[in-house]
């Protein structure tokens, strides 16, 4: 459904692919940012970008449930994170790495890790927006 492609000629990266093709004709979900507020709209880890981007990717869990697809169909991210300097970015993405979106039966996806200097919510961290297959 989904092949992953590293570019030979190009540096062999972390966690990630160079590109994602899918078929034309398969359904694709082009998700909304998933941000890390829990289901009441409280914003959960206050100051902790570790904490955040678990609560983003359970989130993500979730909206792709309810569209009927999950982590390891996701062929795309944006992966954003209030950040100055690495470090942050870092942390950030060891968390991604250890998810489904870098684990997935077809390999990991395709990826944008991207440093901010803010995001929509109050305190906001880290923010990812996904682009998945649904299968039929």
């Amino acid at each position: 459904m989904i092949r992953r492609n590293v570019v030979p000629s190009l540096f062999t990266p972390p966690r990630y692919t160079h590109a994602s093709v899918v078929e034309a004709g398969t359904r694709l979900a082009f998700l909304a940012g998933s941000v890390p507020l829990d289901a009441d709209g409280e914003l959960v880890g206050p100051g902790d970008h570790v904490a955040q981007a678990r609560q983003v990717l359970a989130n993500l869990e979730e909206q792709l449930k309810a569209v009927g697809s999950d982590l390891s169909l996701v062929a795309y991210t944006d992966v954003y994170v209030v950040a100055d300097e690495p470090g942050p970015l870092s942390a950030v993405w060891e968390v991604v790495e250890k998810s489904g979106l870098a684990t997935g039966a077809s390999g990991p996806h395709s990826s944008t890790l991207i440093g901010v200097p803010t995001l929509g919510y109050t305190g906001q961290l880290v923010e990812i927006t996904a682009t998945a297959v649904v299968p039929d």
